[in-house]
């Protein structure tokens, strides 16, 4: 028989041992706290890739989760976001950590697939299913090659959605993609400091 306190746990977004580690790595790589045109437009190409309304380069301190890239319905694309209604959720830059499935992605250290949020009891009770109306999600952990987890990259949608593996795939191939940046960026700093030093 099921406990209802280790069910209302199972809501609850989980320890994260690393995020001190974690706001440290991002400080010292200069990202994750301002919005980013280069993250914008790889999100803005995995809603092409995926059919998702909505994408995110999601970055995670101890506190928050900053989208440093955003793809989001226009205004005047509403009712194609969602069906019947008047005004596309609005989705800021910043969220709460205890908000959405990213904070599960970054500490498993693996993409997680949920097809329809509400068939999985520990994650149809978060926030921002009322809240934004989510009901898919698609997110993959950004790994650098020290083996923290910086974030993620996800799609969301307000509409269930049959991801299946080509959707596996097309998320871990842009979380490849976006920690290929980074390292660039990161190569670049290094060369910079050394040049100057």
């Amino acid at each position: 028989m099921s406990n209802p306190e280790n069910e209302f746990r199972l809501t609850i977004t989980p320890d994260d041992p690393g995020a001190t580690e974690r706001a440290k790595r991002l400080r010292d790589l200069g990202i994750g706290n301002l919005p980013d045109p280069e993250f914008d437009e790889l999100a803005q190409e995995l809603t092409k890739l995926t059919g998702a309304p909505y994408a995110m380069v999601n970055f995670i301190d101890e506190e928050h989760q900053y989208f440093a890239g955003l793809a989001a319905p226009t205004p005047d694309a509403a009712s194609q976001a969602i069906a019947g209604a008047s005004d596309a959720p609005e989705v800021g830059r910043e969220m709460d950590r205890d908000h959405g499935y990213c904070p599960h992605v970054v500490v498993r250290g693996k993409a997680l697939v949920l097809g329809d949020v509400c068939d999985y009891p520990r994650f149809a009770g978060n926030p921002v299913v009322d809240k934004i109306g989510i009901r898919s999600y698609l997110g993959a952990p950004l790994i650098d090659d020290e083996g923290n987890t910086l974030g993620t990259v996800c799609v969301v949608d307000t509409e269930t959605h049959d991801w299946g593996r080509p959707g596996l795939e097309i998320i871990k191939g842009m979380a490849a993609k976006v920690m290929d940046r980074i390292r660039e960026r990161n190569a670049g700093i290094q060369s910079d400091n050394s040049t100057q030093g």
